[in-house]
């Protein structure tokens, strides 16, 4: 069964109220990123953990500028993850 037009622009806008943003992203990485905190705001806290832990040992520090570039895709997976789940719920109604 497809969605309507309807559906899709319901999914869409609670995407964008929903949703992770990616400047937040990197607000967080930026000044808390010692801390994580932007991998636990895209919802990767086991991720988040190892770099915390990681950087007694100086890896983090690389991991950390790494996430500069990874944070778009990472933003873009978690809210294709709730545009699936807005979507498999309209479509079990």
């Amino acid at each position: 069964m497809s969605l309507t037009t309807d559906e899709l622009q319901l999914i869409e806008s609670r995407v964008g109220n929903d949703g992770k943003n990616i400047v937040v992203a990197y607000v967080l990485w930026l000044f808390l990123g010692v801390f994580s905190a932007h991998r636990f705001y895209l919802g990767k806290p086991v991720s988040a953990i190892l770099q915390i832990l990681s950087y007694f040992i100086l890896i983090g520090f690389i991991w950390w500028v790494v996430d500069f570039f990874l944070i778009p895709g990472m933003v873009r997976g978690k809210n294709d993850e709730l545009r699936w789940r807005l979507a498999d719920s309209l479509r079990r109604r």
